[in-house]
């Protein structure tokens, strides 16, 4: 029983890691209707962004907001320079770009940062604790606080606030919701900073939770990351959310746990297929 609850632990961590990954490919899909494949590329470079930033300082207080700041250019850079001139074109036309854009992000950091795998033995200020024999360690606390503070602070931006009213109204529908006022663009910048803010988050968190930073990192999220979306209904944030949560829980307690003699990396799909079969919209998708 007790390896059943660290496994439920690592399930809980590994799926909010997802969630804070797939965050970023729901908004821009719910706003452009895009498929971001290049978003995990921006997690990866977001990893690597933190450790050269803590390799100099030592503190995590610059690595992360730091981090978070490049990938935030980073995003608007992409969304500017190479999907805004891609809209009046067919949806394959944008995701194919997005796709070389991915691969050519991956490649510059091998080559810029090697091909090596790199470490980052970064410390976590969060406290580890026992309960019921099972050792909850400060690494897992910190991905379940961190995760919760930025799903938070996520639904207060947009259920509270005339910046999440206006995304809600783009996302609906950006012309009308231009000719109403909303200043669609500046939506859509801000959309993508928030979205590869937040994938630098998850970077920072994957390679501090593995303490490993490498080029090709973001190769198996990319495509899981496709799957969540369409098992959480496309666009939607809460189904991301959900069907993240469902497959950490799922990857660790069927195959970690259960030991069912399959892929760890599948379940993502067959979960998607299964899904579209039920129900094509997604979890909590429209329709």
């Amino acid at each position: 029983m007790q390896l059943f609850f660290e496994q439920l632990l690592n399930g809980l961590a590994i799926g909010s890691i997802y969630a804070l990954i797939t965050l970023g490919l729901a908004l821009v899909y719910g706003i452009l209707r895009i498929l971001h494949v290049a978003h995990a590329a921006v997690y990866t470079v977001g990893a690597y962004v933190g450790l050269a930033i803590y390799s100099h300082t030592s503190t995590l207080l610059l690595a992360i907001p730091g981090s978070m700041v490049v990938c935030a250019l980073i995003g608007v850079a992409i969304e500017r320079l190479v999907y805004f001139p891609l809209l009046k074109y067919p949806p394959y036309v944008p995701l194919i770009s997005s796709i070389a854009l991915f691969l050519s992000l991956e490649e510059l950091c091998r080559i810029i940062a090697g091909p090596e795998l790199l470490t980052f033995p970064a410390a976590l200020p969060f406290p580890s604790f026992s309960a019921g024999g099972v050792r909850v360690s400060g690494t897992l606390v910190a991905v379940y606080v961190v995760t919760a503070l930025v799903l938070a602070i996520l639904w207060f931006i947009t259920s509270k606030t005339e910046f999440g009213l206006a995304m809600r109204a783009a996302s609906q529908d950006m012309d009308v919701a231009s000719s109403l006022g909303v200043d669609s663009r500046r939506v859509v910048d801000a959309m993508f900073a928030i979205g590869s803010a937040i994938a630098s988050i998850a970077g920072i968190l994957v390679a501090i939770y593995y303490n490993q930073v490498y080029s090709t990192m973001g190769t198996m999220p990319a495509y899981k990351t496709l799957a969540l979306i369409v098992v959480g209904g496309m666009g939607s944030v809460p189904g991301a959310v959900v069907a993240s949560i469902l497959l950490g829980l799922g990857e660790t307690l069927l195959i970690g746990f259960a030991n069912i003699p399959m892929p760890r990396d599948a379940l993502a799909f067959i979960a998607m297929i299964i899904v579209l079969m039920w129900k094509p919209a997604g979890l909590l998708g429209r329709g």
